[in-house]
């Protein structure tokens, strides 16, 4: 199975499975001379993990990180951990897995899962949580992503759930300090209020309901990015897309922008008080021609609800055979929730990739924001 590493100086290979030994990831590229500690990875996996409150599956997985290779630490170093510049190898135990639940569909494709995808490009699939499929896979992701933001100092990540079905934020009461006081990283106390009463409905049923997360990353400079195929968007869409049930991605105003006139859509520009154009709008998200503009960069995407759900679905077996399948287990009924420090760790993978890509570039010729001395260009 290839296509386990995204990134080109900035480079992430995920390995492991749902119910297997151990799953984690190897990251390659990251510059030398980084403080980096256990525990700051820790920090972001602790904001992914299962089992935190009713909305999310009870799988009660701690989720600790080990780093087995790529820091070094003695004296010299006052006893801080710093990278080396090698490959930096980071491992998550599995501890709790429930294989016997999956027992009764090894034989059967579960509607809405890769079960009969899989089956169809390996002829072997692992049917115990969706093996290499799961979202489990995510948490690597994560660990790779607090590695990624010491790379990109000074660029603030955060994301949020803006939408929970049909329900939607008001956005006039968005508040970023919220999405830490409840179970759904909502920045609308009021929306989030109304969630659990809406989840706790679609939970007792024994079904799902899909999300919009919009994660929103500020202070990225000017210059990230590159035409014409190693765009900025292209690369940020890709890797949101790469997240598991994650079905459609839009940059800025995405696709409400074919309902706009020129007039509106486009981002018109001042003098600001360095020199520097300052944007009257920010409907382009912060990306243009591929480049970022260092306006904030905007992205949305939307989750499918989660496949698995207590309700009987038609299905067919690997031979042939018409089934009628109920999914135990333990599952999220909002896969969308734990998907949003997932958004933070991929905008941070990619933007690092391209930090490192646009350094490699320009190198101190042009660092990233800086406007080029145009008498020296001639």
């Amino acid at each position: 199975m290839s296509h386990n590493t995204f990134g080109h100086l900035f480079r992430v290979t995920t390995f492991g499975e749902s119910h297997g030994v151990a799953l984690g990831c190897v990251v390659d590229g990251c510059p030398p001379g980084l403080a980096l500690e256990a525990d700051e990875i820790q920090a972001e996996l602790d904001r992914r993990k299962p089992g935190q409150s009713r909305f999310t599956t009870q799988r009660r997985e701690p989720d600790q990180v080990k780093i087995l290779s790529g820091v070094f630490s003695d004296d010299r170093t006052g006893g801080r951990q710093f990278t080396t510049g090698t490959p930096i190898a980071l491992m998550i135990e599995n501890t709790d897995q429930r294989s016997k639940d999956y027992s009764e569909i090894r034989d059967s494709y579960r509607p809405g899962h890769a079960d009969y995808t899989y089956d169809a490009k390996y002829g072997i699939r692992d049917y115990r949580g969706g093996g290499r499929s799961s979202a489990r896979e995510t948490a690597a992701r994560v660990a790779a992503g607090a590695v990624a933001r010491k790379v990109i100092p000074g660029i603030t990540i955060r994301a949020a759930l803006v939408q929970m079905g049909p329900h939607a934020i008001d956005r006039s009461r968005w508040d970023w300090a919220e999405t830490g006081n409840n179970p759904f990283f909502c920045p609308d106390a009021e929306a989030a209020a109304q969630y659990e009463t809406y989840l706790d409905g679609i939970r007792k049923d024994g079904s799902s309901v899909g999300a919009v997360i919009e994660v929103v990353a500020e202070n990225v400079p000017p210059g990230l990015g590159a035409p014409v195929y190693g765009k900025l968007d292209a690369d940020l869409a890709a890797a949101m897309m790469s997240i598991n049930a994650v079905k459609g991605v839009e940059i800025g105003d995405g696709f409400a922008a074919a309902a706009l006139r020129g007039e509106d859509n486009a981002d018109e520009m001042r003098a600001g008080n360095d020199g520097r154009p300052r944007f009257l709008a920010n409907h382009a998200g912060g990306i243009l021609g591929g480049i970022s503009n260092g306006e904030p960069v905007v992205v949305r995407f939307a989750v499918k609800p989660t496949s698995s759900i207590l309700t009987p679905r038609r299905s067919v077996t690997r031979d042939g055979a018409e089934v009628d399948l109920i999914t135990k287990g333990r599952h999220d009924p909002c896969v969308g929730i734990r998907a949003v420090p997932v958004a933070e760790a991929m905008m941070a993978c990619v933007l690092a990739d391209h930090y490192l890509r646009h350094r490699g570039q320009v190198g101190a010729a042009c660092p990233a924001g800086a406007v080029p001395d145009r008498a020296a260009i001639g």
